[in-house]
């Protein structure tokens, strides 16, 4: 398996997920003897990602354009696309772009919404941190910094930052051929994680799936996508059991989605998720919208990773 092939897998593993994980969003756990392994419908037609992969592609474009990243940017990017009104935003991410569209430096509203709710550390920027992996990928230093910087575009809360370069130097490690063990062992040395935040982590494949929350605290999140990674041993195994945690599902099978597809590279995503795979973008196009496949999103990260 090539550089090229896991580059692509985790572009197109991120978004699988996210439409897998689409219509079981904010439902209860799937029992183990009915656990959904098809895309279906739910509030988007089946198939089809979120807000989750079109803030991702937000930022792959911004890199693509600044070949570093530029949080200025970046922040004007979000708020092009939230000025479509997409569906199921969250709240804080959304309170910031408000911010940002009425005039407002992206550092000063990030920092405003923070301060209004000290304790906030939701997911909303670790489901698109994962295009900095694929453009950063020579640099360790540079990623940890971009990675970090991305999230303070809306989410200043110190784990958010921790979480993007935990993952980010997660998936590097898995597209030069680590296992998903030492990979996740490395990334948490690389980007010097926290004590709290690294037991968190550490435990997370010891954990029962009926004690995952999955909720939108990133913790959750990153505490179901290790889960999901360490304690199977293929893309389609990890998705499927991620994805039926339910409560946040789109994000964590997102999450987890990029990490098994720089693991398990493109050929390992099964072509029944593949085929149906699909969103529009970008949201300031004329009606309609440019289509992205699988095509659009593997081309994307080989060119990501050009940049690097």
């Amino acid at each position: 398996m090539d550089l090229c092939d896991r580059c692509a897998g985790c572009a197109v593993g991120a978004a699988v997920g996210d439409a897998l994980g689409m219509p079981l969003e904010f439902g209860p756990r799937q029992p183990a003897d009915a656990l959904v392994r098809e895309m279906r419908a739910g509030r988007l037609p089946a198939g089809t990602f979120t807000d989750d992969t079109e803030m991702a592609l937000a930022l792959a474009e911004s890199l693509l354009k600044t070949e570093r990243l530029d949080p200025e940017d970046v922040a004007q990017r979000f708020v092009v696309w939230h000025r479509t009104n997409p569906a199921d935003i969250g709240m804080h991410t959304r309170q910031v772009l408000a911010r940002v569209a009425r005039g407002e430096g992206w550092a000063r509203a990030a920092h405003a919404v923070q301060g209004g709710n000290p304790q906030s550390a939701g997911n909303g920027s670790v489901m698109r941190c994962w295009p900095v992996a694929l453009a950063d990928w020579r640099d360790l230093g540079r990623l940890l910094e971009d990675s970090r910087q991305q999230s303070q575009v809306t989410h200043m809360h110190q784990d958010c930052q921790d979480a993007c370069a935990f993952v980010n130097a997660a998936i590097v490690r898995l597209m030069h051929g680590e296992t998903p063990v030492d990979a996740v062992a490395l990334a948490l040395a690389d980007a010097q994680v926290p004590a709290e935040l690294r037991q968190i982590i550490e435990a997370a494949p010891r954990r029962r799936q009926e004690e995952l929350v999955n909720s939108g605290w990133v913790r959750h999140t990153l505490e179901s996508a290790v889960w999901g990674l360490l304690t199977t041993d293929s893309f389609e195994e990890a998705l499927v059991q991620v994805a039926n945690l339910g409560n946040d599902a789109d994000t964590a099978a997102s999450v987890v989605g990029a990490l098994a597809g720089a693991a398990y590279g493109l050929a390992a995503i099964p072509q029944r998720w593949q085929e149906p795979l699909h969103g529009e973008w970008p949201p300031q196009a004329d009606s309609p919208r440019p289509w992205w496949t699988v095509d659009a999103l593997s081309g994307l990260a080989r060119r990501l990773a050009q940049v690097g």
